[in-house]
């Protein structure tokens, strides 16, 4: 029921249809047109005569008008008359169909055209309506060119130990057709091993050893086999080329570079920088050194290299002249390079080195200070140091010397310390500063030293003589300047400036002045009274610090006597008797006047009373005599005489005596009385008095200058030690010892100073000059110098000076001030990786330049690791965990070196260790990846290498070198190359035969005594080629069939039938209605082409059928099929 329903609605579509199309046409003309403005065909290139071009869509016109009759024509684009256009009318549509002409005419040629746009016109007879269409003709290609090779010969050198996989070169060839007719495959005509081709690229690959003594020259013969259709003949080769390969005998070792620095002495006339070796495993020619080369670092080509002898492939750095040291301090980076006799040569990897300075080997020598400035007094002793200079870096062979310069006779200089030390003491007067200048032994650096000599109190004054004198008269006034004394000071300032006074113990009637050093009177001085030399110690002293120096100097006075006194009788007014009896001559008394001035003689005169002339008296000794007799005469007559006696010393007149005489009778003695004047007493009191006021002491009886003389040598203090202990670590500038020594004498001769005279060559010590105070100058180092003599010499400042001396030994005691020393700078150890646990591999040692525990080193590793440990007492280092070289085949080892010093903190040094693995055959080849998979088209020629196989073998040496082999064939259609694991075609493969095969390759290494292996598999998908080279072809481009409407359904109605000239597979033919108006009422079996019955059957119908070939793309043209009942 269901069924009928169905053909009932279509048959009222189709009425409904046919119905509007009549109306329509009654209504209006319907005009002539294309189905489409322009249409795409195709057309093969070569086609034979009446080939139809093929077109996807329906190209015509519909016949809306049964009166119709439709012509079409090429009137267009069709220059070369290859085309013809025709009508074929279907039902109600006039197909327009294009063909190849036949003839003489010009076939189609893609290479020379690829397409046509045709204008095609249609015209309807009767009315001569007309219309226009545009048919685009793209010409298809085929297969009719050769690939050409371009060029046809080809050569290449190569070297033997050229690299496996190596492109050596790459063949070209081109084909003019397009898409798989244009596709070819490169092949060797004949088989190798040692080379491949790449089947598209070209490229050929080495994937052989070459050997030079074996093979030095091969010639290949190389083809180009088109993939496309092939038209002539059947084995498609289309060109051929020649390869021609020279084998040379390889350079394979490059120059190998070593260089060992040197740092040669300053004193060398031409010093050698480095030795340098180079290497090259060649044989021949290929390992001569052709040169070695400074290729940087060089820039003024100061340096050469010079090979020690003849062919020698040991060189020495040279410099060629005075290189510049001043520019480049630190040295310079010299980068090397070889080159040996190959050809082509082959060139070593750079080596750079480093070159210093003989005189620098951690940058220039440089003083710390560009002027050193210092002080030295004018007391310092012999030995005083100055000052310290210091160069740096400090070199062992460093030393100091002093540049040709004033006064450098007075210093003397350490040339291993730079302590500038004094030779003898320095006067300010001779010079009052010096400049010295100090230099390194090499010249290349130098400073100034600026020394002031400070100014002291060193020198007393000194008088302008040796002695004075002077003399004077008595009596002058208070005050009187007798003399004048001078001296002088050459020091400066105070200490140069003089003061006078007077030094005598006893009183003197002098003074002084101060400043000037006039002596003058400060008494009355009578020569009777007082002495009448004077002897003054006149003493000159300066205002020096700390102490003032004096000098003392006699000066002689002589008081000058004057006649400045009366003389003075001792008896006056003298009242007696003398008898008148009295002889002549006879003495009556004595008369005395005493004179104070010294040696004055004194005279005696009468003056008056005697005018009788009975009286005589003596001028000198004033005796008073009786000149004429008293008993006759004029005497006789009188009997009283008053005389007046007076006394002169020439000058002055003593005043009056009176002597007043009675004669009395004879018989009567002379008695004659006076008064006592006291002038001798008095006199004399005076006199005792002024000798004892004036009398010189015992003291200055003797000149003696107590400031001048220095009586006493200075003497160190007993209880100083002989030896004491100093820890080397004592800070510089700390006191260790007061040297104190004394001196009895005053002033300058008891003021002492100090010095150290010798034992001091490391200049390590320094004394205070004053105080007399050991210090630490520079750090001591027990290691370099553990005992010290030291000469201490302490001197006073008196003149002469006088000095004592004293030895001091200091014993340098330990101090934890060196870490320990490794006797490598880093250690090197090759084992085993399969070495054993517990096995000592190497021993490091340590020293320590201390004593006791600061010298004990104990040792540790400090680098993470459990693979090795240590003994802690010997450094023997041990294996503790199984090694594996592959895992990692260098281990970088940190050592600790530790002191055990208790007191002090403890120090250490690290050294690195390097246990480099040597490789023993423990790991199969690997294969990267595990397995392959690979799709290779069934066409590739014979020799094409589908695939590499990579193998790794972490092992070293032998044991690292992999051999390839399969271990089935594919049955027979694979092989593989041993050394470079290429995979090859060595049969032509089918995909019908076969779609995959599955390959078991291994990979064996060369390990010994034991070689180790392992497997892959390699899965091999051959994929089909499409050789369906024709397309299926209906005999017609009609069918036409016929069928009763009321057959049933399924019953055959036509069969159609499509031929295909392929073989196999490929020429099997499917069939299918793919549109028009039949498209569900027929259907067609794919298989067999029969048409039957699917639905309801009107009065005819229009459908397209195709047949397509099963395995391919090749599709017939479709061919109308029309059914009418």
């Amino acid at each position: 029921m269901g069924r009928h329903l169905a053909s009932l609605l279509l048959l009222l579509l189709l009425l409904q249809h046919f119905g509007d199309s009549d109306g329509s046409q009654a209504l209006e003309q319907t005009p002539v047109q294309f189905t489409h403005f322009q249409y795409n065909v195709t057309v093969h290139e070569n086609s034979a005569a009446k080939t139809y071009v093929g077109h996807p869509v329906k190209m015509g016109i519909y016949i809306t008008n049964p009166l119709w009759e439709l012509r079409y024509k090429i009137v267009s684009g069709d220059d070369e008359n290859l085309f013809k256009a025709e009508e074929y009318v279907l039902g109600d549509f006039c197909f327009l169909r294009i063909r190849t002409k036949g003839g003489n005419t010009a076939i189609l040629n893609r290479e020379v055209k690829d397409h046509y746009t045709l204008i095609v016109k249609a015209v309807e007879k009767n009315t001569n309506a007309e219309a226009r269409t545009k048919v685009r003709v793209q010409v298809l290609d085929t297969n009719d060119l050769r690939p050409l090779f371009s060029p046809t010969s080809y050569s290449v050198s190569l070297p033997e130990n050229t690299a496996l996989r190596t492109s050596i070169a790459r063949v070209s060839a081109t084909d003019a057709d397009i898409g798989t007719n244009g596709e070819f495959y490169y092949s060797f005509k004949d088989r190798t091993d040692m080379f491949a081709i790449h089947p598209t690229s070209g490229t050929i690959v080495l994937t052989g050893r070459l050997d030079y003594t074996e093979t030095k020259f091969c010639e290949m013969e190389i083809l180009a086999v088109d993939r496309g259709m092939k038209l002539y003949g059947s084995s498609g080769v289309s060109s051929m080329a020649k390869l021609a390969v020279h084998v040379e005998q390889a350079n394979e070792c490059a120059p190998v570079v070593t260089a060992v620095t040197s740092s040669p002495s300053e004193l060398e006339q031409d010093p050698t920088y480095a030795i340098i070796t180079v290497d090259d495993c060649d044989r021949g020619a290929n390992g001569e050194v052709a040169s070695l080369s400074i290729v940087a670092g060089d820039l003024l080509q100061q340096f050469r290299t010079v090979r020690t002898s003849p062919g020698s492939k040991e060189y020495k750095l040279k410099a060629i002249g005075d290189v510049d040291w001043d520019s480049h301090p630190f040295g310079y980076n010299l980068t090397l390079q070889a080159k040996d006799k190959g050809s082509p040569p082959q060139f070593s990897s750079v080596k750079v080195i480093r070159v210093t300075s003989p005189q620098f080997k951690a940058g220039p020598v440089k003083f710390e200070k560009e002027v050193y400035r210092a002080e030295i007094s004018e007391f310092a002793p012999p030995h005083t140091p100055v000052v310290m200079v210091k160069a740096t870096p400090s070199y062992s062979h460093l030393k100091y010397v002093f540049k040709s310069t004033p006064g450098k006779a007075k210093f003397s200089l350490n040339h291993n310390t730079g302590l500038i030390s004094i030779l003898e003491p320095i006067k300010r007067q001779q010079a009052s500063h010096f400049e010295l200048e100090v230099t390194t032994s090499d010249r290349k650096a130098s400073t100034k030293v600026l020394v002031k000599v400070l100014s002291a109190n060193s020198h007393p004054p000194e008088f302008t003589q040796t002695a004075y004198r002077a003399s004077f008269d008595e009596n002058v006034p208070i005050g009187t300047t007798v003399m004048s004394v001078s001296a002088v000071d050459p020091d400066e300032g105070e200490n140069g400036y003089v003061t006078y006074s007077i030094a005598n113990v006893n009183h003197v009637p002098f003074v002084i002045n101060h400043f000037t050093g006039a002596v003058s009177t400060s008494e009355d001085l009578d020569y009777e009274l007082m002495p009448r030399v004077y002897t003054l110690r006149i003493r000159a002293s300066d205002w020096g610090l700390p102490y003032r120096r004096e000098v003392e100097v006699l000066a002689t006075i002589t008081l000058n006597n004057l006649n400045d006194n009366t003389p003075l009788f001792e008896k006056i007014n003298c009242e007696g008797t003398i008898p008148r009896d009295l002889g002549v001559g006879e003495q009556i008394t004595t008369v005395s006047a005493i004179d104070a001035d010294e040696l004055q003689l004194v005279r005696y005169q009468t003056e008056a009373g005697n005018e009788l002339d009975l009286f005589s008296l003596n001028p000198s000794s004033g005796v008073l005599s009786l000149k004429q007799s008293l008993m006759n005469g004029l005497g006789a007559k009188v009997s009283f005489h008053s005389l007046r006696i007076t006394a002169t010393d020439g000058e002055n007149f003593a005043a009056p005596l009176y002597i007043n005489i009675t004669v009395a009778a004879p018989r009567k003695p002379v008695n004659l009385r006076c008064e006592e004047t006291g002038v001798a007493r008095v006199l004399a009191e005076k006199l005792l008095q002024a000798n004892k006021l004036h009398s010189p002491g015992e003291a200055e009886d003797v000149f003696f200058d107590s400031h001048s003389v220095n009586a006493h040598t200075p003497q160190f203090r007993s209880t100083l030690p002989a030896g004491i202990e100093v820890k080397e670590n004592h800070p510089v500038g700390s006191s260790i010892l007061f040297m104190n020594a004394t001196d009895l004498d005053t002033g300058f001769n008891g003021k002492l100073v100090y010095a150290i005279s010798g034992g001091n060559e490391d200049s390590c010590f320094i004394i205070d000059m004053e105080t007399g105070m050991l210090k630490i100058l520079s750090p001591l180092d027990r290691e370099t110098t553990d005992r010290y003599t030291l000469n201490l010499t302490v001197s006073d400042l008196g003149l002469p000076q006088k000095a004592a001396w004293r030895l001091l030994e200091i014993r340098v005691l330990d101090a934890n001030d060196n870490p320990p020393e490794f006797l490598q700078e880093s250690y090197f150890v090759e084992v085993s990786e399969d070495k054993e646990i517990n096995s000592e591999i190497i021993q490091v040692e340590a020293t320590d330049k201390d004593l006791g525990p600061n010298g004990h080193v104990t040792y540790s590793i400090l680098t993470d690791t459990d693979k090795f440990s240590i003994d802690s007492t010997t450094g023997v280092v041990k294996i503790m965990n199984l090694l594996d070289r592959e895992e990692q085949h260098v281990h970088y080892i940190k050592i600790e070196a530790r002191d055990q010093a208790r007191e002090e903190p403890q120090l250490l040094s690290t050294v690195l260790l390097k246990v480099s693995l040597e490789d023993v055959n423990d790991n199969p080849p690997k294969f990267i990846p595990p397995n392959y998979r690979v799709k290779v088209r069934e066409d590739l020629p014979e020799g094409t290498i589908i695939m590499w196989l990579e193998a790794y073998d972490p092992d070293l040496s032998q044991s690292s070198q992999v051999r390839y082999s399969l271990m089935d064939h594919g049955e027979g259609n694979f092989d593989v190359d041993k050394l470079s694991g290429a995979v090859r075609i060595i049969q032509q493969l089918d995909f019908e035969k076969k779609q995959v095969y599955n390959l078991t390759v291994r990979a064996k290494d060369k390990g010994k005594p034991i070689s180790l292996s392992s497997t892959c598999y390699i899965e091999v998908e051959v994929i089909d080629v499409n050789e369906n080279l024709h397309p299926p072809v209906f005999p017609s481009f009609v069918e036409k069939g016929v069928v009763k409407e009321n057959v049933p359904v399924g019953s055959s109605v036509m069969k159609v039938s499509a031929h295909d000239e392929d073989t196999g597979r490929d020429g099997e033919i499917h069939y299918s209605i793919r549109d028009g108006s039949g498209v569900g009422v027929f259907k067609i079996d794919e298989e067999t082409g029969h048409v039957s019955k699917y639905g309801h059957v009107l009065r005819y119908w229009e459908f397209r059928t195709s047949a397509h070939e099963s395995w391919g793309t090749q599709f017939s043209p479709k061919p109308r099929l029309r059914m009418g009942f």
